[in-house]
């Protein structure tokens, strides 16, 4: 199982958005950059721009992975409210009623994956981003 700490680095970000419910697809494209902040915390940065509906913006996230207790991991949004469990390669849950949002996490050190699923009453799409660690130049 591959831990945050292994994926620290600037990867390449494409996710396709497909909102069932607009019946709209778009995609955003951009960097996502893993780093640490200390011995029990990566920093989750993405920036880059989303085509939807016939609009380009710019969009930006900040998600934090703490380390509990357990040794375990645990994504949580920027303002410190828990996202979702780091389990690599099974389903993961974040609870936000009305809807319902199941996850995956998958992949090695060169290419992952984030795969996420929302379904209920307002929402209906899949978010699935594809990341590749970015090549650099030799120096």
């Amino acid at each position: 199982m591959l831990q945050p700490t292994d994926l620290l680095g600037e990867w390449e970000l494409r996710r396709t958005v497909d909102d069932r419910r607009a019946a709209a697809r778009g995609v955003v494209l951009g960097t996502t950059t893993l780093t640490s902040t200390g011995a029990d915390e990566v920093r989750w940065d993405e920036s880059g721009t989303m085509t939807f509906g016939g609009r380009t913006v710019p969009v930006t996230r900040t998600l934090l992975v703490r380390r509990t207790d357990g040794g375990s991991w645990t994504v949580h949004f920027a303002d410190g409210r828990v996202f979702h469990d780091w389990v690599w390669g099974a389903r993961v849950e974040h609870a936000c009623a009305p809807d319902d949002y199941t996850g995956v996490l998958d992949g090695d050190v060169t290419r992952w994956r984030v795969r996420w699923e929302a379904h209920g009453p307002a929402k209906d799409y899949v978010l699935d981003s594809e990341l590749r660690r970015r090549s650099h130049p030799a120096d």
